[in-house]
């Protein structure tokens, strides 16, 4: 398994990944801002389950595929470009009355949940990412690669939960002054909406 030093540096590097500012966290901010605290957390939770499919499709080979298939990276981009695009229309069309404050209704929770699944398991960045990334602290004296890699995935999941979820705690915070003010709930969801159709774009531009 990995040794203390190991862990110890891929960890301190995922929390400085976790804080780079990126398409998740972006995310986790806009519906964290807009639906508050709770709901941030539970799209957290679906980004990390997310990455729980990266890890396992690294450790199974899956990801090099999508590395080496045109094909493949091109149907994942395809479908991460359509859903943050149908996210922003969302965004843009929404009323004040969709908004929940900070209590989300069940169903509201497993959709927010699935949200952050599919933002996350559509983006091939990401595998391509932990293809790349994970494998460098694989010692082969170590024991099995496949163990290894499961437990770095593991850290990095815990990294991104913990950075993840101090960013939904403070744009939470301004959840509740934005349910004040319509028209600063409208404001929030025109920028959320704008930030969406960027990552958009930066998906659909980006090259294995």
């Amino acid at each position: 398994m990995l040794s203390i030093e190991t862990a110890a540096a891929f960890f301190s590097a995922s929390l400085l990944l976790a804080l780079a500012p990126g398409p998740d966290n972006l995310f986790v901010l806009t519906q964290s801002a807009l639906h508050g605290r709770r709901a941030g957390w539970i799209v957290t939770l679906g980004l990390c389950t997310g990455l729980i499919v990266h890890t396992t499709a690294v450790a199974a080979g899956v990801a090099a595929i999508v590395q080496t298939s045109a094909t493949a990276f091109g149907v994942l981009k395809t479908v991460g470009c359509a859903y943050l695009l149908y996210l922003a229309w969302q965004a843009f069309t929404s009323s004040s009355a969709d908004n929940n404050a900070d209590r989300p209704k069940a169903a509201a929770t497993g959709q927010l949940y699935r949200r952050g699944i599919v933002m996350n398991v559509t983006n091939p960045k990401v595998s391509l990412f932990f293809l790349a990334f994970l494998p460098q602290f694989v010692d082969p004296m170590r024991g099995p690669a496949v163990l290894q890699i499961a437990a770095l995935g593991g850290l990095f999941i815990v990294a991104t939960a913990l950075v993840f979820g101090s960013v939904a705690a403070t744009a939470g915070a301004l959840q509740r002054r934005l349910a004040r003010s319509d028209r600063a709930l409208a404001a929030m969801r025109r920028v959320a909406g704008l930030i969406f159709v960027g990552l958009a774009m930066k998906l659909a531009l980006a090259r294995r």
